[in-house]
């Protein structure tokens, strides 16, 4: 194992022994290989900067680096944006623990040396975010190398494997040359990545939404305090804001909205599906902090002649957020409601049941012009996981959740 900071400004010789420079860099190319390194940048006496191939070199130790190859053969470096360089795009910058569900600081780069009988090849290995690395950094150059590596062994070391190395690019162009994955962050949970979210830049934030799909993104951007929504949905086209907001539950995505500048709202829309857009709109309609405007389009409507069975195909054929769905409302011709049937009842009863057979009662509901006081209130006298909305003739109009009822509640301690 050998260390970046061991590495950096190593004495470099060519084949027949002569001084070249000083070794400033190493290139790694995902393209060819994203494990091994592919380029080594030596800066020469005259400030040239030469580009020592992974074929070209002979042998690596923390004394020096050998090229295999005279320097006449050695070309001159020409920057390529396909190539991650350890120094300048590594190295104290921030990447993601998927693991650990941070963002963390890069304070060294482990690698591996390989030698065979023709070249020795670098691979490598980890990059290190622990207390042993920054001393090692800190240490360089004062004291002998074996010496920095016994004082920084007293210290707790911290990897993280190159492969599950996510990193935060701002640039889209350049990250998509380099072709880093994000996927391993599309398996976090999304109040994990709204954490990560957080603790990012601007830039970064778009940078790790725009690599999402719609659907993750949505559910990350839910998570987030809505400011943040704001500033983040107004920093990416519209399209792509669109879609994601598209993909928000229907209050949820209404809030933003309210949030955003008029114009910049009514292009969200406009982008927008016209039936996802048209729930959207109706639920700006209703004043914030009311029951219609904490309220959800999202819910199982049946009518109240149904059966247990008709209940459980409606589920089957649902698409919106099936965690959300505490109960299937029951309404007559005029969509007034008449029954609501939670969860457990479904799931106790025989196919064949009618639902009216094991509707709760009484039906509790809310007008929709309600303030959130009431809906609180009401949540915990009937210790509710949703409460179905009325306009003022008992039409259902939406439904409020337990999570936006928290949220509430939340805000305003």
């Amino acid at each position: 194992m050998i260390y970046f900071s061991e590495l950096e400004k190593l004495a470099a010789y060519d084949a027949k022994g002569e001084y070249l420079g000083r070794l400033v860099d190493l290139g790694i190319d995902p393209n060819q290989n994203p494990l091994r390194v592919a380029l080594y940048l030596v800066r020469m006496p005259k400030k040239r900067l030469l580009c020592i191939t992974h074929e070209q070199i002979q042998s690596i130790s923390v004394r020096a680096v050998q090229a295999n190859v005279p320097g006449e053969e050695i070309r001159s470096y020409t920057p390529d944006e396909g190539v991650i360089r350890i120094r300048k795009d590594v190295l104290d910058q921030q990447i993601i623990d998927v693991n650990n569900q941070k963002v963390v600081r890069v304070n060294d780069v482990d690698f591996d040396i390989q030698p065979s009988e023709r070249h020795t090849h670098l691979r490598i290995v980890a990059v290190n975010v622990g207390w042993a690395a920054a001393v090692r950094r800190l240490l360089q150059g004062l004291f002998a190398k074996h010496t920095i590596r016994l004082l920084s062994n007293l210290f707790p070391s911290k990897t993280i494997p190159w492969e599950f190395v996510n990193l935060i690019e701002p640039d889209p162009a350049r990250r998509l040359k380099l072709r880093i994955t994000y996927h391993r962050l599309a398996e976090l949970h999304p109040a994990d990545l709204a954490d990560i979210l957080e603790e990012l830049s601007r830039d970064e934030q778009k940078s790790v939404i725009e690599s999402l799909d719609n659907e993750t993104a949505a559910q990350a951007v839910s998570e987030i305090p809505t400011r943040m929504q704001v500033a983040l949905l107004e920093s990416i086209p519209a399209g792509r804001a669109a879609d994601i907001v598209e993909e928000m539950p229907p209050d949820e995505a209404a809030d933003v909205l309210q949030e955003l500048p008029p114009k910049t709202s009514a292009e969200l829309l406009a982008n927008m599906e016209e039936e996802e857009a048209e729930e959207v709109r109706d639920l700006l309609g209703f004043e914030e902090n009311t029951a219609g405007g904490l309220m959800t389009t999202d819910f199982i409507a049946l009518e109240d002649s149904g059966t247990v069975g008709s209940a459980i195909a409606a589920f089957k054929t649902f698409e919106g957020p099936i965690e959300s769905v505490h109960a299937v409302y029951l309404v007559n011709g005029e969509f007034v409601l008449t029954g609501v049937v939670p969860l457990a009842h479904l799931l106790l009863a025989e196919p064949s049941i009618p639902l009216k057979e094991i509707s709760t009662d009484p039906v509790i509901s809310v007008r929709s012009h309600k303030d959130g006081k009431t809906v609180v209130n009401l949540f915990h006298k009937y210790n509710l996981l949703s409460l179905a909305v009325v306009d003022d003739d008992g039409r259902l109009l939406g439904v409020v959740t337990a999570d936006d009822v928290l949220e509430l509640v939340v805000t305003r301690k």
